[in-house]
């Protein structure tokens, strides 16, 4: 049987007019794609700066499935379900991105890193801090060298927090020196807790070498010579607290005192704190300055002394204690109203987040700043 050529000649047009049909089909349907794409991204791009999380969120997923190569958006979606406390949702996205075999070294570091602040933002601290190591060496290691500080200070785990900050120090990411003195004294805390007082002692010496001009390590190694019974040694740390660390001293003030009377060195103390007192009026410093004091008349001398130098309600409540009013019968209802009047000015404030408290905090339990709390009261600030 002979072939007939005629249908190969019909059907080579044939197939060349259906084949041209079909590549413009898929060029329309490609041109349409790609522009929906970017009405898309420009669509969640508009819903983000409205602050509409949620519409942005869903351009983005639209426009990721339009081109699930696309990095920047996987990113930017990343990004929008960490903020919104998505934290389950954003952890998929960049994991999706590491598991992506061509994606450049760049993005894969920067997709590192946005997993681990995943983590982190979502009190997955374990998982934060295996993420954060994997960016050693990367351009994120500073960044991660901080959040790992941050770890290890919420954790309280301060042998690693020590050996973090002497990294960041060792690359010149800054001083860490006053946070290193903090760990140390931390560090000393729990070794006087456990009855090693001798460790206690060493680590405070190491923590007011590393920075003498905080006032925490002189106070903290004044107390541990008093505990031993080196009351001596103990007025001598304050002593060096006043040459070192001399606005810490109205946190002292009140100890220099009692060891002043304990030591029999009661003048050297007095003139401490006139000294201290001439740079800075301060409350606790009169309030130690008068303790010092027997003759009721120089007590109130002080008193005064301060009141021409700086008003406070404090201190005239501490004046007006000793006064005898001509109604006696309204001395305790005044007594007790100015006490009460004046108790909320005698607090501390943190400087970074103004968390007040009776006490005054190294490291402020509100923002976790460190050295955020002045030595002056909330009235003196």
């Amino acid at each position: 049987m002979d072939f007939d050529f005629t249908w190969l000649l019909w059907g080579l047009p044939l197939a060349f007019a259906m084949g041209w049909a079909a590549s413009r089909l898929d060029l329309r349907q490609w041109r349409m794609e790609s522009r929906q794409a970017p009405k898309a991204y420009f669509r969640g791009l508009n819903h983000l700066l409205n602050e509409q999380q949620d519409q942005a969120i869903d351009a983005f997923i639209e426009a990721v499935q339009g081109d699930p190569d696309t990095a920047e958006l996987h990113f930017a979606l990343g990004n929008l379900f960490r903020r919104r406390g998505d934290y389950d949702r954003a952890v998929r996205v960049h994991e999706h991105l590491l598991s992506r075999a061509d994606i450049s070294r760049k993005d894969r570091d920067r997709a590192q890193h946005a997993l681990a602040l995943d983590f982190l933002k979502a009190g997955l601290l374990d998982r934060a801090e295996s993420a954060l190591h994997k960016l050693e060496g990367s351009a994120f290691e500073g960044e991660a060298l901080l959040a790992l500080l941050g770890i290890y200070e919420r954790s309280r785990d301060w042998p690693r927090a020590k050996e973090i900050a002497q990294k960041l120090e060792e690359a010149e990411q800054g001083s860490f020196s006053g946070r290193l003195s903090h760990y140390l004294c931390e560090e000393a805390e729990l070794a006087q807790r456990g009855g090693d007082q001798t460790k206690a002692i060493a680590l405070l010496e190491e923590a007011v070498q590393k920075a003498p001009q905080l006032a925490r390590g002189w106070m903290a190694l004044s107390g541990q010579k008093a505990l031993r019974g080196d009351a001596q040694g103990a007025f001598e740390a304050l002593s060096k607290l006043h040459k070192h660390a001399p606005q810490g001293m109205p946190l002292a003030a009140g100890t220099l005192a009692d060891l002043a009377r304990q030591t029999g060195r009661q003048s050297e103390a007095i003139l401490l704190l006139q000294e201290a007192q001439s740079r800075a009026p301060s409350i606790d410093i009169t309030e130690a300055l008068a303790s010092l004091s027997n003759d009721p008349t120089e007590v109130r001398a002080h008193y005064l002394r301060h009141l021409e130098r700086e008003p406070s309600l404090v201190i005239t409540a501490q004046w007006l204690a000793g006064e005898t009013l001509s109604n006696p019968e309204a001395q305790e209802r005044v007594k007790l109203s100015l006490e009460q009047a004046s108790a909320p000015l005698r607090r501390y404030r943190c400087a970074a987040c103004g968390f007040e408290a009776r006490q005054h905090f190294w490291q402020c339990p509100g923002c976790q700043a460190w050295d955020s709390y002045p030595a002056r009261r909330v009235e003196e600030l």
